[in-house]
């Protein structure tokens, strides 16, 4: 991250902006709609740092970009954001908006990786069972690592869930390395 700072600066100033002109839910669609973007597209997240391409031209880029994709906030929030300067941290100002609403409307995020793609009622399930354990509303946030062998990661806030083969076949490693049953063959 560029500057947390100032992505969360920028992020506060938009979510009270929001709330006062009762539209936080559509500007909430808006930044997961760029998030998603500036995660698929490295030349998007590009165009935003560059340097040589001039505010007034990124301007009318991102407007035929997200014209009629947005709210009519969230477009002048990026035209003012770009015209001062400060585009390069456009990413990272909608990843701090999107945990800012998430505070606000009691939301967690728990992210699950596997060694495998996970099927969409599998998904639901474990949704289902964190939101029941954790009393609150659960995004889902999902990875895949096939270094796991098996299992699964579970992520909440502070807490780490290690279900994972990978973790076993470590656990098992530092066992052998010990050797606690050798003294005990005498």
């Amino acid at each position: 991250m560029q500057n947390p700072r100032l992505a969360s600066r920028y992020a506060k100033s938009l979510i009270d902006l929001a709330i006062e002109q009762n539209v936080l839910e559509a500007v909430q669609q808006d930044m997961l709609l760029l998030k998603a973007i500036t995660k698929s597209n490295t030349d998007f997240v590009a165009l935003l740092r560059s340097p040589i391409i001039k505010a007034d031209k990124k301007v009318k880029i991102l407007n035929a970009i997200l014209e009629g994709k947005v709210s009519e906030l969230t477009t002048a929030f990026i035209r003012l954001v770009t015209f001062k300067g400060r585009e390069s941290v456009l990413p990272e100002m909608a990843g701090e908006f999107i945990k800012q609403y998430n505070v606000i409307k009691n939301i967690g995020t728990v992210k699950i990786t596997t060694a495998v793609d996970i099927d969409g009622n599998i998904l639901a399930a474990i949704k289902q069972k964190v939101e029941a354990a954790t009393s609150r509303q659960v995004v889902l946030e999902t990875a895949v690592n096939p270094r796991l062998i098996g299992g699964f990661v579970l992520e909440t806030g502070d807490q780490l869930f290690d279900a994972s083969v990978m973790r076993d076949l470590k656990d098992i490693r530092k066992q052998f390395m010990q050797n606690i049953y050798v003294p005990n063959i005498k």
